[in-house]
């Protein structure tokens, strides 16, 4: 437990990023490791980008990230996650969420969504998984679950026993969610 592990979570607003942060911070705290987030809302509340940096290990001073010392990328939109590859070392690992949120400048017609973002990460990140998170969250009963399924996929880079994330999730979802976000984790485990 000396090392520190940096994991950088990005996406747009509403799309459950900060639970998902939430989530992280309690499975590394019930494991026994000291963690330090720090986050980034930016325009959230109207589809902004949101950006949170979760750190644990035996000891952690700081919350941030430092640029190229990043172990995971947890996507939870393409661009975003594109965005955010300068803060990863190399050979660290990216699972990104097959999601496009348009910019403004995107839907006024000044730009265009880049192409091709899925092997541009590939490329610089050859460990990298691409879920379709929509498509697994609306299979297992609600689209909103997506960051779960997300979750679930992230949860198998990280070493730390299953028994500490289901608590997590139990301690930090509403009742009457648990049992569609406990289906949507194993989802995104299994892949």
């Amino acid at each position: 437990m000396s090392d520190i592990t940096n994991i950088l979570l990005v996406g747009v607003g509403g799309q459950g990023t900060l639970l998902a942060s939430e989530i992280l911070s309690e499975v590394f705290m019930r494991a026994g490791y000291d963690v330090k987030k720090s986050e980034i809302h930016g325009m959230s509340q109207r589809g902004g980008s949101v950006v949170s940096h979760v750190r644990y290990g035996r000891e952690v001073f700081s919350p941030v990230v430092p640029e190229g010392e990043g172990d995971i990328l947890f996507g939870f939109e393409l661009m975003e996650t594109y965005r955010y590859l300068p803060l990863l070392r190399p050979g660290a690992a990216v699972v990104a969420n097959n999601y496009r949120v348009p910019s403004p400048s995107i839907l006024l017609g000044q730009e265009t969504y880049p192409e091709g973002l899925e092997g541009k990460i590939r490329s610089h990140f050859p460990d990298f998984l691409l879920v379709d998170g929509l498509r697994l969250a609306s299979e297992a009963g609600n689209p909103r679950v997506a960051n779960t399924v997300l979750l679930g996929a992230v949860s198998k880079r990280i070493d730390i026993d299953e028994k500490f994330w289901l608590a997590a999730i139990e301690k930090m979802v509403p009742p009457k969610a648990l049992e569609i976000n406990l289906r949507a984790f194993g989802t995104g485990r299994a892949l």
